[in-house]
């Protein structure tokens, strides 16, 4: 019997985003940028925003998304992505504009820039995918690498007294007057998914309804740059980075409901 006779519309418990393109996901396996993708590429469908929405890739391994967003999309230099998605939104108020940035590209490269977009409050969402690491780049040690993690540029592990301290950026960014909706979220597991396409949809709600920045770090896993395999990466990744960087809202509605 033929397989199209099977499985009917009702029977369907998922069904592929037509906004993820054709092309085959170069992300290494085990990775969660390929979910987070899929996510957002759910979220734009199902508010069917797809000809109004923007996305600004930089460097790294978020410089790919391009090729697997059926949208409309812009390259920035390496951690200039807030700057960019400013100056067009500013240019399209109308269009749903987002970032979608590692830790290496936003947490430290770009900085300013994600400092400053946050604090004056643009109404642009930016996407955060944190693994702790360098990943394209050769894995070196980042802003967010955890005390005694180990990268290529700290092979023994981080020491905070000569390399200082991994510092929280969601936090840091929740206690901007300019931001509106803050929030961590992991996509490892099915429970977790389910939240963080929750979180994807109220972010791009509130740029919908013109109140202002919003932000959400993924906690993901490397584990290329990890010398991991996906499901030890997935287990370490609970054990050592979701004590340092919990899961879930920081801010809601431009108020802290959770202590830094």
């Amino acid at each position: 019997m033929e397989l199209n006779k099977i499985i009917k519309p009702e029977n369907l418990v998922y069904k592929r985003t037509p906004l993820m393109t054709d092309a085959n996901l170069s992300y290494c396996p085990g990775c969660g940028h390929g979910t987070v993708h899929r996510l957002i590429m759910e979220v734009v469908e199902e508010m069917g925003i797809q000809e109004d929405t923007i996305a600004i890739a930089p460097v790294g391994c978020s410089v790919l998304a391009y090729d697997f967003m059926d949208v409309d999309c812009a390259q920035a230099a390496h951690g200039r992505a807030p700057a960019v998605a400013t100056g067009i939104k500013r240019l399209w108020p109308d269009k749903f504009v987002f970032t979608y940035q590692g830790d290496g590209d936003l947490a430290a490269i770009g900085t300013a820039e994600t400092i400053h977009a946050c604090n004056r409050g643009e109404n642009i969402t930016i996407f955060f995918v944190n693994n702790g690491i360098y990943g394209m780049t050769g894995g070196q040690m980042a802003p967010t690498t955890l005390e005694g993690m180990k990268s290529s540029t700290s092979p023994y592990g981080r020491n905070n007294e000569t390399m200082g301290p991994p510092y929280k950026i969601t936090e840091l960014i929740a206690q901007l007057q300019g931001t509106y909706y803050v929030t961590r979220q992991a996509v490892h597991k099915p429970g977790p998914v389910r939240k963080a396409k929750k979180a994807i949809r109220k972010a791009l709600e509130v740029q919908r309804d013109k109140k202002g920045i919003s932000f959400i770090e993924f906690v993901s896993n490397c584990n290329s740059g990890w010398k991991m395999t996906p499901n030890d990466s997935n287990i370490w990744m609970e054990e050592n980075m979701f004590p340092f960087y919990p899961m879930g809202d920081i801010k809601v509605d431009g108020e802290l409901v959770k202590s830094p």
